[in-house]
């Protein structure tokens, strides 16, 4: 991979308030640099340090780091805990009427959960699984509705030593029986319904189904939460509902005292080809990133309500919402249902109502609310925030303005995260109360994380060119293997080619003047267009911010002449245009795409859609955008899409 060309120029400059900066926790660029200093002078007593003030341990460990069998490095080795100990029962002496969780359900009833509450119901659904047999070292699949029971699940599973691995609620029954069959699971939670945007979501009948297919021999039992008072279309003797099985169980369970290195969790990632990786992470390690990027980054207070919207099948779900804000004793608010159900106000009257104070969601989801009512959160009183958060992809200057002064009022710093299933916990975002922040660049890697960007040859490149983004130490909360496939973990992210010293994350990226670093797409999103390399991130970005578009999205197709062609899939603010109206735009658009960046970077062909391919979590489906733009049949599973039909629609609408 030669180095990559940057055009994506952002000068504006957002220090943090002296308000700010005088209570975070993480005080200026001096506090900042001197974390990085500490980490640098002794990387291990950096970590262990760390480790010993946020985390209870039941055996201290006396091992920080265990290199000898790298890149499957061991982490606390010879200390042990329990993560479910650590996200409740601590906090119960001290905190134990606070809420943990306020849960909002998609009809708009609000539930406050305290961690006590939490406990017992977390005590019960453990004994109830250990009733049924399950033990430490069971893979338990988890395909739940966003809900205080999904945590339940996942605590109860971490509380007995169990490997949980959530399946987000919307993956296609061929999807779950994958997963499966992979971990060799002994129990499957899942609900008879989900209710989400006013409509029901079929789960059990999934789950069914994906049984039916077979390869699934290893399933004992099915724990059925009751969610809707539909009838379950099967019921047999492995079935089980939620409230029988907990309605007798204690109200205390003994947590399983854990080895640091113990399995956490199993989450299931799709590959760019063959079958999805799982990811498999640790006890201590993980938990350690989810607390410490909980104090740094989030700039955590006991104050706080915090806000994740993500589902509990991503990553950002496990790290976000379901570990990091109970690990540190946070309230957190819970939500069931979707941002524009009844209407695109739902996001900001719950931020209202709830008053919250640190909110975290994905620029896709900002930019589709931006298209939705560009002035529906000025109707509502947010001035509870005080941090924003963004995640999944890099986002958009001209969307980050608005999220910083419509939604944030000009006061509130963002946190562009940069982070991946595999890593566990933030690695690269501006600790707001240091790092003065640019629209779109996630700024400085955390103290501790060594970053880099390099060549095809592993050596650095210099600012302003682009090439793979690695990270050169192992971390706490880093993957430690892909599930029965350890040969396929050192193949993907310790290649060869980097002599299996460097992590490589997949993704594209430069520095600027600053040394900040600007995410450019995945490599495989890297455009060759007429032997210049580009990012497909910079042309979105350059797109979105002309007035007349909410969304884009750019892959390549083959091209004979320059290798390959610029194919933009664009939504506007306004009806999807046709005819003559259509063309007309997609002349003022690439005309725009050459002004901001060079006529090298102009669509050959823009579609027009009323939407983008999405999954239901907000993610834009690029994979299906190269087979259209390619003019290939589709043949993925497309059951995850939030909106199929769109497909076709993008098919058809070539100029």
């Amino acid at each position: 991979m030669s180095t990559i060309d940057s055009v994506l120029k952002e000068n504006r400059l957002f220090p943090p308030s002296e308000d700010f900066r005088v209570k975070a926790n993480v005080s200026g660029m001096e506090g900042y640099n001197a974390l990085c200093e500490q980490a640098n002078n002794d990387y291990e007593g950096f970590w262990a340090d760390l480790g010993r003030e946020l985390v209870s341990w039941k055996q201290p460990f006396t091992k920080v780091l265990n290199s000898t069998e790298a890149p499957f490095y061991k982490w606390f080795e010879d200390g042990t805990l329990n993560v479910s100990y650590n996200c409740l029962d601590r906090h119960l002496a001290g905190s134990g009427d606070k809420p943990a969780i306020i849960f909002e359900a998609d009809d708009g009833t609000s539930t406050p959960v305290t961690y006590r509450e939490l406990h017992q119901r977390v005590c019960q659904f453990a004994n109830g699984l250990r009733s049924l047999g399950v033990k430490k070292g069971d893979r338990v699949v988890v395909y739940m509705p966003m809900g205080v029971e999904a945590v339940v699940a996942m605590q109860a599973c971490a509380r007995i030593g169990a490997i949980h691995s959530v399946v987000f609620g919307g993956f296609s029954a061929k999807s779950l029986q994958e997963r499966i069959g992979d971990a060799r699971a002994s129990l499957v939670i899942t609900a008879n319904e989900g209710l989400r945007g006013g409509k029901s979501v079929p789960l059990q009948a999934v789950v069914d189904d994906a049984l039916a297919l077979g390869g699934c021999e290893s399933i004992q039992h099915i724990v059925v939460f009751q969610r809707t008072q539909t009838a379950p279309a099967q019921w047999d003797a492995r079935n089980v509902w939620w409230h029988e099985l907990t309605a007798q169980q204690p109200t205390e369970c003994e947590p399983e005292w854990m080895n640091a290195e113990d399995p956490l969790f199993i989450l299931y990632t799709s590959g760019s080809t063959g079958k999805p990786k799982g990811i498999q992470h640790s006890s201590g390690g993980y938990l350690l990133g989810t607390l410490v990027t909980m104090k740094w980054v989030f700039d955590y207070k006991p104050d706080d309500v915090f806000w994740c919207t993500a589902d509990v099948g991503w990553i950002t779900g496990h790290s976000y919402v379901c570990y990091g804000p109970l690990a540190i004793g946070a309230t957190q608010v819970v939500f069931e249902g979707i941002p524009t159900y009844p209407d695109a106000n739902r996001f900001w009257s719950m931020i209202a109502r709830h008053k919250v104070t640190t909110f975290y969601t994905a620029p896709t989801a900002i930019r589709s609310l931006i298209k939705l009512g560009a002035d529906l959160p000025g109707q509502h009183d947010l001035s509870s925030l005080r941090l924003l958060g963004t995640v999944g992809e890099p986002i958009n200057p001209e969307a980050w303005i608005w999220y910083h002064e419509v939604v944030g009022g000009g006061r509130c710093p963002i946190v562009d995260t940069w982070w991946q299933t595999e890593t566990g916990a933030h690695m690269i975002a501006p600790l707001p109360g240091a790092v003065a922040t640019k629209p779109g660049s996630c700024t400085l890697p955390l103290p501790g994380i060594l970053a880099d960007i390099v060549d095809e040859s592993g050596a650095p490149v210099e600012p302003g060119k682009g090439g793979a983004l690695v990270i050169k130490k192992p971390w706490p909360s880093m993957v430690r293997t892909i599930w029965g496939d350890p040969d396929r973990f050192k193949k993907t992210y310790f290649p060869e080619e980097f002599n299996g010293q460097l992590y490589l994350a997949g993704d594209s990226a430069h520095t600027d003047e600053n040394g900040y670093i600007w995410i450019m797409g995945r490599i495989d999103d890297v455009l060759n267009v007429s032997g210049h390399r580009l990012g497909t991130m910079e042309i979105e970005s350059a797109l979105v911010a002309n007035p007349l578009v909410a969304e884009a999205a750019v892959v390549g197709r083959p091209h004979e002449i320059k290798g390959e062609a610029v194919v933009a899939f664009v939504v506007l603010k306004q009806n999807r245009p046709e005819g003559e109206d259509a063309k007309r735009i997609a002349r003022e658009l690439r005309e725009w795409v050459a002004h901001e960046i060079g006529k090298i970077a102009q669509p050959d062909e823009i579609r027009f859609g009323e939407n983008l391919p999405k999954t239901r979590s907000g993610k834009i489906m690029r994979r299906l955008l190269r087979v259209i733009a390619k003019g290939e049949e589709i043949t993925q599973d497309v059951s995850t899409l939030e909106n199929p039909a769109i497909l076709e629609q993008l098919r058809v609408s070539a100029l």
